[in-house]
């Protein structure tokens, strides 16, 4: 998928979020919040089926693991954000259909913890290893 492509995906999914949002939220229409959060879940899907598909490339015959390890824990972090994401999303679904009588301080949980991790990796991003030679 060209960069093109994606960024093109990226727009139609989040405008029909944001619709789907402001009409629930303008209460034009009675929709479920699994509904409205559904165009999210769709990209989110994507993503995950794109990275699977990446990282299943790592069993293909000739591969060399030393090439690409730091690759694989960065996509592996990637799959799980994009998990604690969908797992934020379908708390806090529940919790506005209330189908779950939850505090929103354990809804958030799951985002605190990708935020947390963004901001590990943002770390190790701007300080990398000193090594000496």
């Amino acid at each position: 998928m060209s960069l093109a492509q994606r960024v093109l995906l990226t727009w139609v999914f989040t405008l029909v979020f944001l619709i789907m949002l402001v009409l629930k939220l303008d209460g034009k229409v009675q929709w479920n919040w699994f509904l409205i959060f559904l165009p999210v879940w769709v990209f989110d899907g994507i993503l995950i089926l794109m990275l699977a598909i990446k990282m299943a490339g790592r069993c293909k015959p000739g591969y060399d693991p030393r090439n690409g390890s730091p690759d694989l824990r960065l996509r592996a972090w990637y799959l799980t954000a994009m998990l604690l994401k969908l797992g934020f999303f379908l708390t806090l679904c529940a919790k506005l259909e209330k189908l779950a009588d939850v505090k929103l301080t354990f809804v958030c949980i799951p985002l605190w913890t990708m935020l947390l991790g963004a901001l590990v990796e943002l770390g190790m991003n701007i300080f990398p290893e000193r090594r000496e030679a």
